[in-house]
């Protein structure tokens, strides 16, 4: 990953995490990109509607210049957690662009900002507030990666697409039967530790 400089290695990983991200939907029913898998809610479109949001701010109000697009569920009334799911008026197109402009404008504000560009985090700790392009280039790969994480799982859960990417999963090579011996080892193995 290099050959054009620390700035493009960080743009690259964040493109990649972005798309492996926006993958997870693919080929899924609304139903499904939507429903809650964990006891918290986690859900697909709802990781989208975060991220983009996320970036949004983090490469808008950050560095002086805001996102053009309203975000009513970050507004100080909103209900807690709007960020995270998609109400039934809000299309899967609508979440998917959404993020489209987040990346667009994200990536006006690092192309056109040096690593060192420095810029304020007001929802930060007063004393951590101050910030560099470069940290929040950082901050926005594990952020994305952190919930292209989450969406792994859940994505598993609703259908058994497992993978990093379309074009490399980072599977372990293996049929339906493999996994299911596989799994039925680790089973085997866990409830061995346990009887200790």
């Amino acid at each position: 990953m290099t050959g054009q400089g620390p700035k493009a290695d960080l743009h690259r990983y964040l493109r990649q995490a972005r798309e492996a991200l926006l993958w997870k939907l693919d080929g899924l029913s609304e139903y499904d990109v939507r429903r809650p898998l964990t006891a918290t809610g986690t859900n697909l479109l709802g990781l989208v509607k975060h991220v983009a949001s996320t970036e949004a701010g983090y490469f808008g109000e950050v560095f002086g210049r805001p996102f053009d697009h309203p975000l009513p569920w970050l507004d100080d009334d909103a209900e807690p957690n709007a960020d995270m799911w998609a109400t039934a008026d809000e299309s899967r197109e609508e979440i998917i662009g959404l993020y489209h402009r987040s990346w667009a404008h994200s990536d006006a504000t690092i192309d056109a900002l040096a690593l060192d560009a420095t810029g304020q985090v007001p929802w930060w700790p007063e004393d951590r507030r101050e910030v560099t392009l470069h940290q929040i280039l950082v901050h926005m790969i594990a952020e994305t990666n952190r919930h292209g994480g989450h969406a792994d799982i859940v994505r598993e859960l609703v259908d058994g697409a497992a993978g990093l990417r379309e074009d490399n999963d980072n599977m372990a090579p293996g049929d339906q039967a493999w996994w299911e011996d596989y799994r039925n080892r680790l089973e085997r193995s866990a409830k061995q530790a346990d009887q200790g």
